[in-house]
């Protein structure tokens, strides 16, 4: 016998609807999976149980219920509690079958594990459950029922014909479909009554899959559909409270307040991230990508210097982001002012026979910028690495060049060069992943939002700046992609790379004076 399902009411006592039954379930059998009231018994929030009312006591008989809110907010927690209710709680069928998905392992497993330690920490449900943590799954000792945690990549559903489907994070799917939920989906006809929840932060556009979902469900002419969207209004002031209040409905029980102003407050300060947060602590339909640095912070660094600085026994530091040979190759050189502004020399080669073809493809007037002397137009279809290298050469004569950080992509060409040349120049590699690209990303937005730099409103590193769009990982490192950039930026790249090389210059500065010291 399951929990609850044959739970007789008391004389005179109106017997429970099923959300009441699958609350009770809930709060009485599941305690916190972990944290600091791990083992306690679950309180659900009076947001938590509206949502469990309106999709299991809903009269038309809900079909699909999508709960989409900002991260910490106890999404996790509540899907684990309701995929318990239908295996052994009292939405369990005989035999039946559950099923949460989600794109990664990784985000697949998290609704399993919880599911299991609620289990396992319970007295009454460890002995109903039986886990396989191997391959995430959880049976219904008395039921039948089984419970498998599944990932787009790598997983199939096809065999399966679950009751329930549960969709986890499905905000990530980029565009209007996906063959994995579309066979979760597909999967439930054999039902009569089968129920689909989907519960995750918004998509970044209104043509994703999760955001045509609760478009679709919002309109209320389909009865069968539920949706609980809590979002920060559009375009709202980052710092507006009532916006965090409005996307985070657990805030100041599930969601700590201080972590949510202190994230807010820093995508604030670096308008890179803000983008990010506005998707997912305000749960607004937004693109994760941010610009790397906005136009009005990068307008405020378009001062103008004498290059002759250059040439005065200063420390320079420079990067060279080199292209394919039919593209464009920039190199940037940089110093320190007296006044401690940093100046930015931008250089840029482009094959000469190819221009006009670039021109019309990419909407830029490359021969303006050849007649202005920032772009090197150099004789035929393709760049001919000698000329950059002899370039190179004399543009760095009688500087006090420290160092020229390069990426490693056909860095053999140009090095061949310089030793054909005799052209003795100080090469320092610099990686394109995270790890590089992140301490470089963070040192550059710096200086630029503190206005240090001077770059002569140099327009080949203005355009770039004005392109470039960074990207995040899991572990909120940032770099700037060129893959999810709109335009030429390979002026940004190489600035990002001259920075960090003055910087790395003045540790290593102050490394030997400590040793001398």
């Amino acid at each position: 016998m399951t929990i609850d399902i044959q739970e007789k009411p008391k004389p005179g006592v109106a017997a429970r609807t099923r959300a009441e039954k699958v609350i009770r379930f809930i709060e009485k059998y599941c305690p916190v999976p972990e944290g600091a009231k791990v083992g306690q018994p679950i309180r659900l929030e009076d947001f938590q149980k509206k949502f469990i009312y309106d999709v299991y006591d809903n009269p038309f008989k809900t079909r699909r219920g999508i709960l989409s809110m900002a991260r910490k907010n106890g999404k996790t927690a509540t899907t684990a509690g309701l995929a318990l209710a239908h295996v052994v709680g009292p939405e369990a069928v005989l035999n039946g079958q559950v099923v949460s998905g989600a794109l990664s392992r990784d985000q697949a497993a998290l609704i399993y594990h919880l599911a299991e330690k609620m289990a396992m920490l319970s007295p009454q449900l460890r002995d109903l459950v039986k886990p396989a943590a191997s391959i995430k799954r959880l049976i219904g000792l008395n039921t039948g029922t089984e419970y498998k945690a599944l990932a787009a990549e790598g997983s199939t559903a096809m065999g399966l014909s679950p009751n329930l489907v549960i969709l986890d994070e499905i905000g990530q799917i980029k565009g209007p479909n996906h063959l994995f939920v579309d066979a979760l989906t597909t999967s439930q006809g054999a039902h009569a009554d089968p129920l689909q929840l989907a519960i995750s932060t918004q998509a970044p556009t209104d043509g994703d899959l999760f955001s045509i979902w609760i478009d679709d469900a919002l309109k209320g002419t389909d009865k069968q559909l539920v949706c609980h969207l809590y979002a920060g209004e559009a375009g709202c002031d980052l710092a507006d409270r009532k916006a965090w209040a409005a996307a985070n409905p657990g805030l100041g029980s599930i969601r700590a307040l201080a972590d949510l102003e202190s994230q807010i407050n820093e995508a604030i300060r670096l308008p890179s991230r803000e983008n990010s947060v506005r998707n997912l602590l305000l749960n607004q339909r937004i693109e994760r990508n941010a610009p790397f640095i906005t136009p009005t912070v990068w307008k405020r660094n378009a001062g103008t210097y004498d290059r002759e600085l250059f040439y005065d026994g200063r420390p320079v530091y420079g990067g060279l982001d080199l292209s394919s040979r039919n593209d464009l190759t920039a190199m940037t050189l940089v110093c320190v002012a007296d006044d401690g502004h940093i100046l930015m020399w931008v250089v840029a080669w482009t094959p000469a026979d190819t221009l006009p073809e670039r021109e019309r493809q990419d909407r830029i007037d490359y021969s303006t910028w050849v007649r202005q002397g920032h772009l090197r137009a150099l004789p035929g279809k393709s760049i001919a690495y000698q000329s950059v290298a002899m370039d190179i050469g004399e543009m760095v004569e009688g500087m006090n060049l420290i160092a020229l950080a390069y990426d490693q992509w056909r860095i053999d060409i140009l090095q061949a060069e310089f030793e054909r040349g005799g052209i003795a120049v100080p090469l320092e590699p610099f990686g394109q992943g995270f790890k590089s690209m992140a301490p470089a990303v963070s040192e550059f937005e710096s200086y630029a939002l503190e206005g240090y730099f001077r770059h002569n409103d140099n327009p080949i590193l203005t355009n770039a700046v004005a392109n470039a769009v960074i990207e995040m990982n899991s572990t909120g490192e940032r770099k700037v992609t060129k893959v999810k950039s709109n335009g030429r930026i390979d002026a940004a790249i190489s600035s990002l790379m001259a920075v960090y090389a003055m910087r790395r210059g003045r540790e290593r500065e102050v490394d030997v004076s400590a040793m001398i010291g």
